[in-house]
């Protein structure tokens, strides 16, 4: 071969390979959202978004969201579905959205309750995030019901209605899928308990009271976390941080395989899975994060914990692990970042606001979300690095979700398409 055609070749080839990877990559980011915190539960996108906005700076589209409702948006190509809450909780609804222009599809009234519970201030009666698979939606609304739509039509397949607890802050704990089961914690102030359900009936295919000990004071046996599901030495195991105790439950069954004892309650991050450690946050009065090695059986507090940290640690939003870090923001605005494997502080620094939406990690950064409408995004690394500080006019209380190389922002009264031009030109 000429050294001319070499070129000609290698060029080809270079061409060929880049427009492949390009094409990889864009079908990994389009995936969809399937659940809370994204395809992993844990918050990461490979999605190539953008890093400065606001109310109009690349932004494709912004549709009005009736009702009051914190729960993130999931998604199944081309849709986006999520829940709200109408005249104070009495009517609670499932919204489906048009990924390419904004539009509602459908608002599903799914539940109408007479006298709903108190909530936090800074709670929804729409908090728990739906989940979708298949043309399936899952959505949630604690103790007032589950249900099942088809997620193409909106067609209610089921509903359920006998997972009661007192929540006494309103509902919280988002659905998981595994398999056949729909996971749901029901930790109230009466009654803790951790159910399954068969997705496709829904009625309960198991249940299991919580093995700790109750605290005296009902107020410190609720919890509000999501599980998360991971697999050790080849034997999935789900993760609970119910009030008090963190516990892992075998899906055939619902039987504990271990359990660790911590000290708090209205526990709401949800834990983390990385390098052979689960990482987690206590709860509440004073939060702590723990790392577990999860590998025990029975009681393993004294044995299994490799290590604490008590300082600026969130009691509402969850942390997220990028490579080797550990990355987070505390409800008064305090952003750290620790080392995964011994919990040593790389840096903290103090954004301002208040948190209680989740950070995503996205390609080299990191995005923090305050209720005020603050977006901070910061370059991982051992150092602090801010790189863009953006603006939304209205509270954020939801955690994001993504789209192919959109970031679905769900403020107060919007939800926002938000997506670099270049991005948005090519679909």
């Amino acid at each position: 071969m000429q050294p001319s055609f070499q070129i000609v070749y290698r060029s080809i080839v270079s061409c060929a390979v880049a427009v492949l990877l390009a094409a990889t990559n864009a079908h990994a980011a389009d995936e969809g959202w399937p659940q809370f915190r994204g395809p992993d539960g844990q918050g990461h996108t490979t999605a190539d978004l953008p890093i400065t906005f606001s109310d109009t700076e690349n932004v494709v589209w912004k549709t009005p969201i009736a009702g009051k409702g914190w729960s993130s948006p999931v998604v199944e190509c081309p849709r986006i579905w999520l829940t709200t809450a109408l005249d104070e909780g009495r009517s609670l609804h499932a919204v489906c959205i048009d990924r390419a222009n904004g539009k509602i599809l459908h608002d599903v009234e799914l539940f109408q309750i007479a006298e709903p519970q108190k909530v936090n201030e800074k709670n929804s009666y729409a908090s728990p995030t739906p989940v979708i698979e298949a043309n399936r939606v899952w959505v949630h609304f604690g103790t007032y019901g589950t249900a099942c739509l088809d997620a193409t039509t909106g067609k209610v397949l089921w509903k359920h209605q006998d997972l009661k607890l007192n929540h006494q802050e309103g509902p919280g704990s988002s659905p998981v899928i595994l398999g056949d089961l729909l996971l749901i914690h029901c930790d109230g102030i009466d009654v803790q308990y951790f159910a399954a359900l068969d997705k496709s009936t829904g009625k309960i295919a198991w249940k299991v009271d919580r093995s700790a000990p109750k605290n005296p004071s009902p107020d410190q046996r609720k919890a509000f976390c999501t599980p998360l599901v991971i697999e050790v030495n080849g034997r999935k195991q789900i993760i609970s941080v119910g009030a008090e105790c963190v516990y892992a439950y075998d899906p055939d069954g619902g039987a504990e395989i271990w359990r660790v004892a911590v000290p708090g309650f209205s526990n709401v991050p949800r834990p983390l899975f990385a390098d052979g450690l689960l990482v987690i946050c206590t709860g509440y009065m004073k939060p702590q994060i723990w790392a577990i090695r999860p590998d025990g059986k029975g009681d393993v507090t004294d044995t299994h914990v490799v290590w604490r940290v008590t300082n600026q640690v969130p009691a509402n939003p969850s942390p997220v692990i990028v490579g080797q870090e550990v990355y987070m923001v505390s409800d008064a605005g305090v952003a750290s970042c620790l080392d995964l494997h011994t919990g040593a502080e790389n840096f903290k620094t103090r954004l301002g606001a208040s948190y209680s939406a989740s950070p995503l990690a996205a390609p080299g950064r990191v995005y923090f979300f305050s209720e005020k409408g603050d977006v901070f995004v910061l370059q991982t690394g051992k150092t602090f690095h801010e790189l863009a500080h953006n603006v939304m006019p209205d509270r954020i209380m939801a955690s994001p979700a993504v789209a192919g190389q959109s970031l679905l922002l769900r403020t107060e009264t919007h939800l926002y398409r938000i997506e670099r031009p270049a991005a948005n030109a090519a679909k």
